[in-house]
């Protein structure tokens, strides 16, 4: 269990959230220390499923080196243990901004739903380690914008 964790779910909620930090701050040491040696994988929003360290990492770097501004508030958190193993399913509503404006003003900020379901092992040592994560945009309707069926569809969707 991690420092000052009492249960296994906690030290699980510790690791998640210390995700979602390393990416906020852009702190690739601190990502490549969450995640598994290896047999790791990872599905972005929109991305094929890559495997193993090197990819996975490459494609975390990417994303920090390509957004300016990124911030994660965790909703619908479920965290279950099973052994050495543990399941966390929650709603990433994710809040970034672009670069900043030609008059130095701050950039567009723009928010999205992704529901993400992050698979942790127990490592050696009895630290939880990411091994998986997928990442499913959430499509929703924007308000006042209703089609003649009352469904979803391209026109009214954000992600």
């Amino acid at each position: 269990m991690s420092r000052g964790a009492r249960t296994d779910i906690e030290a699980v909620e510790a690791a998640n959230t210390a995700l979602y930090d390393a990416v906020e701050h852009a702190d690739l040491d601190a990502l490549q220390n969450l995640w598994m040696d290896d047999g790791i994988s990872v599905v972005h929003p929109g991305w094929p499923v890559l495997t193993g360290r090197e990819e996975v990492l490459r494609s975390y770097a990417l994303i920090m080196a390509n957004t300016d501004y990124v911030q994660f508030f965790l909703t619908d958190v479920e965290v279950a243990v099973h052994g050495d193993t543990a399941l966390v399913n929650c709603t990433e509503n994710i809040l970034s901004g672009g670069p900043a404006e030609d008059d130095g003003s701050a950039g567009p900020l723009v928010g999205g739903l992704v529901v993400a379901t992050n698979v942790f092992r127990r490592a050696e040592g009895g630290n939880w380690k990411v091994w998986s994560h997928h990442g499913s945009p959430v499509l929703v309707e924007r308000e006042g914008e209703d089609d003649d069926e009352g469904g979803i569809d391209d026109g009214d969707v954000q992600i």
